[in-house]
């Protein structure tokens, strides 16, 4: 194939732009689809997401809803057990809170407490993560905190490929799944196949292979995670990235075959260290493939502080790629 045919199959795209797409082929294929959320409409949603949609679609299916997380996440749970298969927005992973007891109670186990009688099919999206200078109330990382219920999927999309295709496979699970998109990859822009769908949800992704240590990432924190595997690479430290994609059910079998390939673990996650999703990834590394451990497995997680404000203390909060960097040559025994 010729470089001019080969330029023409794919597009360039943000990844703002990869998830709207998602949605509007999602309305497009199934008139049970509808978004609901807070200024998904007129303003075009608070990360302009769903701009555009409202005009295409109409108010019946791109629906503005009152400033109530609690309300209109049950109303999405209603929905979905009538046969409707919502797309509920919500601004940020911190105002979930505020709708914890719907998801919870009613989204995570009406299926168990109804003996299998009712399904409900459920996608709740939510941006989560720091780096923007919002403040505490608008970036924290609580995905961790989702992953610890049964009854409910967790997705994280960190590439162009499956901000694009996750939210199909998603609306295709009989169960509430819950979408977690970075703030801070909206912006981001690169390739993506013209004829890019939807994906499968279920394992995680070799996104680089190495061979002496697996760097274990998802989210905002993938980026970062290449970028450290660049800079090891530069000084002899093949690394391996792996991108776990889906935090609730992990796919440990992918985590251990990692591990042991390389001997050596870091984790890095935007959550907090304590009860985080390093700390289960951690847990199964040990209970799994402790034997092919060169080294103990090794986290870089968030500065347990409520996220501040000024940029220099942000940045300060937040896992980097120069951590994991120190962090893998100290653990190889290559120091600056």
């Amino acid at each position: 194939m010729s470089a001019e045919g080969a330029a023409a199959q794919t597009v360039r795209i943000t990844y703002r732009e990869a998830m709207r797409q998602a949605i509007r082929e999602a309305l497009i294929r199934d008139p049970r689809v509808f978004l609901m959320g807070e200024d998904v409409g007129r303003y075009g949603g608070c990360f302009a997401v769903s701009r555009g949609l409202l005009e295409e679609f109409g108010p019946e299916r791109i629906r503005d809803t009152p400033l109530s997380e609690s309300a209109f996440v049950g109303a999405g749970i209603g929905a979905a057990m009538g046969g409707m298969r919502p797309i509920v927005e919500i601004m940020t992973v911190n105002f979930s809170l505020l709708a914890l007891d719907q998801i919870l109670n009613n989204a995570a186990t009406i299926l168990h407490m109804s003996g299998g009688q009712f399904n409900i099919p459920l996608v709740i999206r939510m941006t989560t993560g720091a780096g923007r200078q919002l403040a505490a109330q608008h970036s924290h990382s609580l995905e961790g905190w989702y992953a610890h219920i049964p009854g409910i999927k967790i997705l994280t999309p960190a590439t162009l490929e499956d901000a694009r295709g996750m939210l199909w496979t998603a609306l295709e699970d009989p169960d509430p799944v819950l979408i977690f998109e970075h703030g801070g990859l909206y912006n981001t822009e690169g390739e993506l196949a013209a004829d890019a769908g939807a994906v499968e949800i279920d394992h995680a992704a070799v996104r680089r292979a190495g061979s002496d240590v697996s760097l274990i990432a998802y989210g905002g924190t993938l980026g970062k995670a290449l970028r450290a595997a660049e800079e090891l690479a530069a000084g002899g430290i093949d690394a391996e990235v792996l991108d776990l994609r889906t935090l609730r059910p992990l796919d440990t079998e992918s985590i251990l075959a990692s591990v042991t390939r390389t001997h050596r673990a870091v984790i890095i996650d935007e959550g907090w260290r304590s009860g985080s999703i390093a700390a289960e990834v951690s847990a199964r590394i040990m209970e799994g493939a402790f034997y092919e451990l060169d080294a103990p497995v090794a986290r870089v997680c968030s500065a347990e502080v409520p996220m501040p404000y000024p940029r220099h203390l942000e940045e300060a909060a937040l896992p980097q790629a120069a951590t994991v960097v120190q962090t893998v040559r100290a653990m190889v025994g290559k120091r600056d």
